[in-house]
């Protein structure tokens, strides 16, 4: 066996190494063994091959694509729609569970009925105190809510500063 470089790495023997041990050629095996560079940063494991990295697509649409996701389920329709999951009970009268399940997963159905952020359910109203509800009545009418007068705060200190509201402070503590 003759090489004609300078052997540093075991993949630069192919496959002579094999072909020695097979072949019960120990002399070979054990020369070409010492043929070999000792520093182990010169082993073959050390020097793979450098692959090209592709950024990965990352995007949204691109994910979903990959894992497979189904259409994503709306909070709210666009427009105020009250029939929201009426034809689920004939469908389910007229296939199986699985069915509806199939038809939630392919065209999934708002989770809410109306798209509106300030609304406020009836059983909410219903369990607030008088003062919140009449709030909520303003404001939904677009009435004013009734101001607060204006306090001055710096005559308000001064008056606890010169001592002529402590009596009164003093009576209600």
């Amino acid at each position: 066996m003759q090489f004609d470089v300078v052997l540093t790495r075991e993949d630069q023997l192919g496959n002579a190494l094999s072909v020695s041990v097979t072949e019960h050629r120990r002399a070979d095996f054990s020369m070409l063994l010492a043929m070999l560079s000792q520093d182990a940063l010169e082993f073959s494991q050390f020097h793979l091959p450098e692959s090209e990295l592709n950024e990965a697509d990352l995007s949204e649409l691109a994910l979903k694509k990959e894992l497979q996701i189904g259409p994503q389920q709306a909070l709210a329709p666009e427009t105020y729609d009250m029939s929201i999951g009426q034809n689920n009970a004939s469908r389910l009268a007229q296939s199986s569970l699985t069915t509806l399940k199939l038809q939630q997963c392919l065209s999934p159905e708002p989770l809410a009925i109306r798209n509106d952020k300030t609304h406020i359910p009836l059983e909410v109203v219903d369990n607030c105190e008088i003062a919140v509800r009449k709030r909520l009545e303003s404001i939904k009418s677009g009435a004013s809510i009734e101001e607060k007068p204006a306090m001055n705060a710096a005559g308000f200190y001064d008056q606890l500063a010169s001592g002529q509201m402590q009596s009164a402070l003093q009576l209600t503590a």
